[in-house]
Formats: structure tokens, sequence, C-alpha cells
């Protein structure tokens, strides 16, 4: 039920109960009476405070015209010169000189300090506490201002929470947002949604929208970026238009201007990126490049601790993982027997990626494949994007149909050297018999030599 509709039942109560003590026994009356004790549970004191109420009941009235147009509205309390000056409304409340000053029909409001939602007009369930808090609202509903100027310029702006000096102050049609903080949000105007949490947080932010940013000088120069998250002392400090940027960490993503969707985690992550998007750099400052692309700390030179380690790899959902190499996990497994015969076909070249930073690559080759000729050659041994082109060789399968290889030429070998064995068995054999022969025949020889005659001389007798 509405809360004005419980007050008026509260009202018609506190009527009746008056009515059951005017009927008993005569008291003795304060002497002398109460000064500004009115009917209707009615307090009014100071120059013309209250000076219209016809049916309103259990307002109060204290100061230089407060609740001076006020005749049928109820439950107001208005204390200060000019508090509620012209309400004819229910249920506000203002403390301090001109507070409330400019309210007709607005209800529920609570205005504490000087000038705290001064000009409010219809705007209803607004909380001003401080002087000049929520200063310029006129129709805007449920804010809540806490702090010296805080929400000062929020004109129909709706469901924003100002809490510290200047916090929203330059708010005037933005909703929905949430400052905690000397100067938070200070120079939002339209954006929505956006929550800062500390010194000079989105400071100077003025339509961007759903950012959150906790810590001092956190998103301080956005303006117009939207849907970014900064978390830590100077988190995306120099952010000024970039979109859906996350920051987490003490100077994270400090330096980035007008880059969006990137993902920075840890003290000075992704600090080397100024106006490149989509970058992740988690505990390493990351640099400016061609997107997307990744650094992640501590793993680059560092051993792991136990010797079971294993290649991470990842696929086309973009979700890390291992290969499993257990029967446990495969299934049609046959031998690849000649299958693997087609990377026989293969053309290994040399070559340097065209994006690559040449002063610190030092031109140093790159040695592999070209996918596109490896997919004609065997499709299957290709990866490709999410427009169907050759992407990527898979190296791995590569491998592994070389080891068959390796396998079926290491099984010819060991045949060919089972053959070669034989044969040279068969040479040593026919060698020795070769040796054999030649010594019979060696010694038939000599025998024959010792059987010929021995030769004649012949005298010639001239």
């Amino acid at each position: 039920m509405n809360p004005s509709i419980q007050l008026k039942k509260v009202t018609a109560l506190f009527v009746v109960a008056f009515a059951c003590l005017a009927l008993l026994p005569t008291t003795q009356a304060v002497s002398p009476a109460p000064d500004g004790c009115y009917p209707n549970f009615t307090t009014a004191e100071g120059c013309d405070a209250l000076s219209f109420l016809t049916t309103g009941a259990a307002n109060t009235g204290l100061g230089w015209r407060s609740l001076f147009s006020n005749t049928d509205g109820s439950f107001n309390t208005g204390v200060g010169g000019g508090a509620l000056a012209l309400n004819n409304a229910d249920s506000n409340t203002a403390v301090g000189a001109a507070a409330l000053l400019l309210n007709t029909d607005g209800e529920e409001n609570t205005a504490v300090g000087t000038g705290a939602l001064v000009f409010n007009d219809t705007g209803s369930n607004n909380t001003a506490v401080g002087a000049f808090a929520l200063f310029s609202n006129i129709e805007g509903d449920t804010n809540t201002a806490i702090g010296v100027n805080a929400l000062v310029d929020n004109s129909t702006g709706g469901g924003n929470t100002a809490t510290g000096y200047n916090a929203l102050s330059n708010n005037t049609t933005g909703s929905l947002n949430t400052a905690t903080g000397v100067n938070a949000l200070q120079h939002n105007t339209t954006g929505t949604f956006n929550t800062a949490s500390g010194l000079l947080v989105l400071q100077n932010n003025t339509t961007g929208d759903s950012s959150t940013a906790t810590g001092t000088f956190a998103l301080q120069n956005n303006t117009t970026g939207h849907d970014n998250t900064a978390i830590g002392q100077s988190a995306l400090f120099s952010n000024v238009d970039g979109d859906s940027n996350t920051a987490i960490g003490f100077l994270a993503l400090s330096n980035n201007t007008s880059g969006s969707g990137n993902i920075a985690l840890g003290l000075l992550a992704g600090s080397g990126i100024t106006t490149t998007d989509n970058h992740i750099a988690i505990g390493l400052p990351g640099e400016n490049g061609p997107s997307p692309r990744c650094y992640i700390g501590n793993i680059r030179g560092v051993t792991v601790a136990n010797a079971d380690g294993i290649n991470v790899i990842i696929d086309s959902d973009g979700q890390l993982g291992t290969t499993n190499s257990s029967r446990r996990f495969k299934r049609d497994i046959k031998a690849m027997d000649q299958i693997s015969e087609a990377i026989l076909a293969l053309k290994p070249v040399t070559f340097h990626y065209k994006n690559q930073d040449t002063k610190k690559a030092e031109n140093t080759p790159q040695f592999g494949l070209i996918a596109e000729d490896v997919a004609e050659v065997n499709p299957d041994l290709v990866v490709r994007d999410a427009d169907g082109q050759p992407f990527t060789v898979r190296y791995d399968a590569v491998n592994a149909m070389l080891l068959n290889e390796f396998l079926k030429e290491h099984g010819n070998v060991q045949e060919q050297g089972g053959t070669i064995a034989e044969l040279k068995k068969q040479v040593a054999a026919l060698t020795a018999t070769v040796k054999e022969q030649a010594a019979q025949i060696q010694k038939v020889s000599a025998q024959l030599e010792a059987s010929k005659p021995a030769p004649q001389v012949v005298l010639n007798k001239d």
C-alpha cells in the first residue's frame, strides 16, 4: 500500500484518539500555553509559517514562510527560512534555509541542508543531505544525494545515488547512476547505469553509460566510453572513449585512451596498451599491436615443478586444453598404413611472418609449411578459419605421420638388414670356397710343375 495512504489512515486514528482525550477529565493545562501549537497536530513558528493551511494535518513549519503555501498537504516538516514554502504535497521533510523551497507536488522527499532540493517541483522519493544537494532537481524521482553539491545540477534524472562532495554534481538527466566519493562522476550529464566509488572516480564522464569504477582515479578521464569496468587505483585512468574494457589492478590499462574490448588483470597489467582492441594482459604490461593479442606473465622461462608437464592447445571456441592419448579416450582405432605417405609430397619452406616486429625478431627465419599447399596434399592436415579458409597446419598430425613413415622405413631397413646378413654369409661361404679352390689350384699347379721333364741341352758341333 502507498505510504501516503497509510499515513492518512494514521491521521484518522490520531483524530479519534484526540477526541477520546478530550473526553478525559480536565487536567491542569500548561500555563502559559505552548507557542505555535495548532489543531490537527500542527506546529508553526516563524513569520507566515503554514499561513494557508486548511485541512492538512501533522505538519511542522519552523522558520520564515516555511510551508507557506501548504493548504491540505499533510505529514510535512519544514525547518528553516523558506523551507517547503510552495509545498502542497504530503510527507516531505526539509531542514535548512530554502530546502525544498519550490516543491509543489513532489512527495516523500527529504532535504537536509541549505538549498537542498530547492528547485524540486514534482519529483518524489528523493533524499538530499548537504548544502545544495539535488539543488536543481525538478521532477527526477528516487534520487539520493549526500554531500555538498551532490547531484546539484540534476533536473529530471532518476534513481541516482551520490555520496560525497560534488558527486554527480553536473548530472542533469542521467539516471540510475551511483557515485561514492569526492568528485565521483562529477561531470556526468546524461550517462546512465554508471557506478563510481572512490576519489575522482569517473570524474570526467559525460555521456558514457554502464561503466563501473572502484578506486581512486579509476576511469577519471573517461568521457563517452561505455561498458567499462575498472577496479583499482588509476585503473583505466586515461581512457576517454574506449568501450567494453575490463581492468583490475593498480594502474591496470592506465594508458589506454580509445582501445576497446581489452582485459587486464594485475599490477600494471595492460599499461602498455593505448589504442588497440581486444588484447588480454595478465600480469604483464602488454603493448600495442595487431588485434587480438594475449600476454600472460610468469610462464616463459619458468620450469614446471613436476616432470609430467604436457602441451596446452586452444580450439576454435577459445578453450584451452590438452590432447589425451589414452586408449580409453579413443574409438575407431586402426593402423595408419599407407595414409601417412601423403607427407612425402609436402614442401617445407622458410619464411617470415608479415606482422612480425622485425626489430624484435631480428629477421630470424621461420621454418614450416604453407597451409594451402598442405590442403592440396591432404585436407585433413589443415585447420580452417571461420570462413573456411586454410588457417594453420596440424603439425601434431604431421609428426604422427612422420613417425609412421619412419617406422615403415625402419621395418624395411631391418628386413634389408636380414637379407644383407644372409648375403654376407653366402659371400663369406663363397669366399671360403674360392680360397679353398685357389689353394687346390695352386697345389695342382705345383705338382704339374714338378712332373715336367728336365730340359735337354743340344750341343752345336760347328
